[in-house]
């Protein structure tokens, strides 16, 4: 085997992407928001948060270089309306203060441009406060219903709005092509019911068609239609009152005594345009940031460098852009890029080539300019590969996932499985005596995410506790069913019948992760424990 290394420069790769959905967006499904927990509040595997600056609990309220001054100035709900819903909600953060201080920091590198777009759209501006919501403005956080980014985009709507997912990026993460699809998106709720924002923000999280269902079943009862009157699912009646009780702090954050991260009133980034693909240390280096500020500006990528693809830009702190563009100008093009060329060997084939190079055969067959898998012995490929140690790529898909795996929690000891032909998240779960949802967010991923064979998964059992033989013949009680679904049907009523999770119903059945409704006749596979009386 001969490796020889090239800086040779390729324009042109082109990666398979997230199709274009032909959906209407009445049919848009939910899109759950990441739940608070132990990550939110500490800053996404140590991720690097701009500094503290002296206390804004009374900022005053005619600093025009205070952008929390300009944010509320724009205000548009009604925050007088008062009751227990936003009260339980207000309470929880003003308990929180230390939360609240580390979210209102990490807005920081994005509010200015959020304020700036929902100004230009005559939106009220407490929409520009939805992230904390969302994500906590953790810009890789991943929700339990594969929502990705401060937005929170599951798949399909990402695809409605144009943001593509390939093996270089996911652009729900792209902090423009996220902020204006999610304003987009939240402009045409609006529209749909009236001008109405509150039930726009219900339809954000609810999906427009259940929040129209429930309008329709309050005007045939004679009851108001009005957001607080609505039967809504449990995530949503808490979702608007969130809102509500943040933009309550927000105005008065010393009436409640709740710290603001101070923010100047005016952009943390410029766009700037790199004309190609680069790796992202080189691009660190030519702007005299760190990798991690370069990730946390552009964290739609996955890997060590830009997509091949486009767009072409990347986000620089303000400061440092004129840097970056002098640097970049002066940089040779054979530079932008590292690339090794591999001499085939007899019996190699793609799939092996690209597991020992950490990529994809979909993208050496780009690069390559292959038609299929078939590699001739002899010949070269070329293969991209970091300029800098893996090291340095701290908040790239790997890296994230490895502190995540890896990151210690207390009373458990961690084991390491490989996935197997045939293995399911609650197959794993359940033989480990751990839950589906703790599995899932041990190793960044939704419980309705597929697994790959010989995938490797982290988990964090109590204790010493490993699968024992008592326990395996415990699991042999439980048989897989398939269930033909009857009139009348959802997927709360089968789970309550078989006493699973409908999150467990959805983990077994892609179709039905992917899809809102179920359909009479159609066929699901369940993993039931028969020692259950039915």
């Amino acid at each position: 085997m001969k490796i020889f290394f090239s800086a040779a420069m390729l324009l042109g790769l082109a990666l398979l992407s997230g199709c274009a959905s032909h959906q209407s967006i009445d049919e848009l499904p939910p899109m759950p928001a990441a739940e608070p927990s132990v990550d939110d509040v500490n800053l996404a595997n140590g991720m690097e948060e701009p500094a503290p600056v002296e206390d804004a609990s009374n900022p005053d309220p005619a600093d025009d270089d205070d952008l929390w001054v300009r944010l509320r100035a724009g205000y548009g709900l009604d925050l007088t309306v008062e009751n227990d819903r936003i009260r339980v909600q207000r309470e929880w953060y003003a308990r929180h203060p230390q939360y609240f201080q580390r979210v209102t920091t990490r807005s920081e590198r994005y509010l200015h441009y959020i304020v700036e777009q929902a100004e230009a759209r005559e939106m009220p501006l407490e929409l520009a406060l939805l992230p904390i919501v969302e994500s906590a403005f953790d810009p890789f956080a991943y929700s339990h219903g594969r929502a990705a980014g401060p937005w929170q985009f599951i798949p399909s709507t990402g695809d409605y709005f144009g943001m593509h997912r390939t093996w270089w990026e996911d652009q729900r993460r792209d902090v423009i092509k996220s902020t204006n699809a999610a304003l987009d998106y939240l402009q045409k709720l609006s529209n749909r019911f009236d001008g109405d924002w509150l039930l726009a923000l219900a339809s954000y999280n609810a999906g427009g068609g259940t929040v129209s269902r429930a309008i329709r079943r309050n005007e045939e009862a004679g009851k108001p239609t009005d957001f607080w009157s609505l039967k809504l699912p449990r995530e949503t009646t808490a979702y608007v009152p969130k809102l509500l009780a943040i933009a309550q702090i927000v105005q008065e954050p010393g009436k409640y005594e709740v710290p603001l991260h101070p923010i100047r009133n005016e952009p943390y980034f410029e766009q700037v345009d790199t004309g190609g693909q680069i790796d992202l240390a080189q691009a660190a280096r030519l702007a005299d940031i760190s990798v991690e500020e370069l990730y946390l500006l552009n964290p739609s990528y996955n890997r060590w460098a830009t997509s091949p693809d486009g767009p072409h830009r990347l986000l620089i702190p303000v400061e440092r852009a004129d840097t970056f563009r002098t640097g970049l100008a002066a940089l040779p093009a054979d530079q932008r890029m590292q690339w090794a060329r591999y001499e085939i060997q007899p019996g190699d084939n793609l799939g092996a080539i690209a597991r020992r190079y950490r990529t994809t055969p979909q993208a050496l067959r780009s690069i390559n300019h292959l038609q299929g898998s078939t590699i001739i012995a002899g010949r070269t490929l070329l293969i991209p590969g970091p300029a800098a140690s893996s090291d340095s790529y701290t908040l790239s898909a790997e890296a994230r996932l490895a502190a995540k795996q890896g990151r210690e929690r207390s009373g458990r000891t961690r084991q390491n499985y490989t996935v197997r032909s045939g293995d399911t998240l609650w197959d794993i779960a359940r033989s480990h005596d751990v839950g589906i949802k703790e599995l899932a967010r041990w190793n960044d991923m939704a419980p309705g995410d597929s697994l790959s064979i010989g995938q490797s998964l982290a988990i964090w059992t109590k204790g010493n506790k490993a699968t024992t033989p008592a326990k395996r013949a415990h699991d042999k009680m439980v048989r897989k069913v398939r269930y033909a679904v009857r009139n009348g049907d959802s997927l709360y009523a089968i789970a309550d019948r078989f006493n699973v999770s409908v999150n467990d119903i959805k983990s077994w059945n892609q179709t039905v992760a992917s899809n809102r409704y179920i359909q009479p006749g159609q066929r699901l596979t369940l993993y039931v424990d028969i020692r259950q009386s039915f």
